[in-house]
């Protein structure tokens, strides 16, 4: 099984051993940002099931401790996501040591040309199965767009945070310096806070995960490389702190809220420069996302504040979900 990041790659292999506890199946993961000891000493004793990110399995393939000569099914995950990453050329390399006699299976939320040809090409007779619409964010998750002037954006975020009921936030930054910082100013609000990106080591960003996972932290701030597979039951919230540069991040971001059918909310802060950004979502998804003020912040001035935008006090919406009230931060 191929995964674009070593969250996924280590999230896929915990859960393998959960569904194959009463087998006597043996799995293994393989990523970069370790040592090879443990990762060797697994492959020594032989796996039935691997989970591999493109990169170190193809290190393992050439220091001769993987051959891919006897697999029967391949499972290429997240295949876009490797897209964005630059993997397919490996990804490619990988296929071809695999026998040609084999099931592939494919996953990917996004189909762009690329890897419509990389399906033409991996893939035979291949039968398509589309769960819900492409493009299409999760019904249950109620969209909002907070116009700002850019130096208020921090200040913004913090009284949304002050006056949301949420369960956990996740919040995006376009970069791994700006995640710091952002992480940086709500810690010192008083928020339990945690960082993912790829600047992280591998322990810090497992015990991001596990910490977020566990609700040890209510909030945590990352870049795309939490956009996509990675499974938090709790979050509540999604708050994009930075539009997203391609709208397929947008719905990628907001499916880590309002999963299996529950509700979520999807804010995302808006500046001036953002406003190409959030035309192309809006065509992408195919709705328009409602402009909202929250009453009693006090506003710089910016033009897109001259747009209609519905005020927010307090209260609830559509669906009974949880919204802005004044109580404060969510009681523990």
């Amino acid at each position: 099984m191929l995964e674009p990041t070593r969250e996924l790659a280590a999230q896929v292999e915990t859960a393998i051993h959960d569904y194959a506890r009463f087998t006597n199946l043996r799995a293994a993961v393989l990523f970069g940002g370790t040592g090879y000891g443990r990762q060797d000493q697994a492959l020594r004793q032989g796996v039935d099931i691997l989970v591999a990110t493109p990169g170190r399995l193809l290190d393992q393939m050439q220091r001769g401790m993987v051959r891919l000569n006897r697999i029967e099914i391949l499972v290429l995950d997240e295949a876009d996501r490797m897209l964005d990453m630059g993997f397919l050329p490996d990804v490619r390399r990988i296929v071809e040591r695999c026998p040609r006699e084999r099931q592939t299976m494919l996953f990917s939320a996004t189909i762009p040309p690329e890897i419509e040809q990389l399906c033409k090409w991996a893939l035979r007779n291949a039968e398509i199965v589309e769960i819900g619409q492409r493009r299409s964010p999760a019904e249950t998750v109620t969209h909002a767009l907070y116009p700002v002037a850019n130096d208020q954006k921090q200040e913004l975020l913090e009284e949304l945070l002050r006056r949301t009921d949420y369960d956990q936030v996740l919040i995006f930054c376009r970069t791994k310096h700006g995640a710091d910082r952002v992480a940086r100013k709500l810690h010192q609000q008083g928020h339990a806070v945690a960082v993912l990106h790829s600047n992280r080591t591998q322990r810090e960003r497992e015990q991001a995960l596990s910490g977020f996972r566990s609700g040890r932290y209510e909030v945590m701030v990352a870049t795309d490389i939490a956009a996509r597979g990675i499974d938090v039951e709790q979050i509540s919230h999604v708050i994009n702190f930075d539009v997203p540069h391609h709208p397929e991040d947008y719905v990628h971001r907001i499916g880590r809220t309002g999963r299996a059918q529950s509700v979520g909310d999807a804010f995302t802060i808006v500046i001036a420069e953002d406003l190409q950004e959030i035309a192309t979502i809006e065509r992408f998804i195919g709705q328009k996302i409602p402009r909202v003020k929250l009453e009693g912040f006090a506003y710089k001035y910016t033009r897109l504040l001259d747009e209609k935008a519905q005020p927010i006090a307090h209260g609830g919406h559509s669906g009974g979900k949880r919204f802005f009230g004044y109580g404060g931060r969510r009681r523990r």
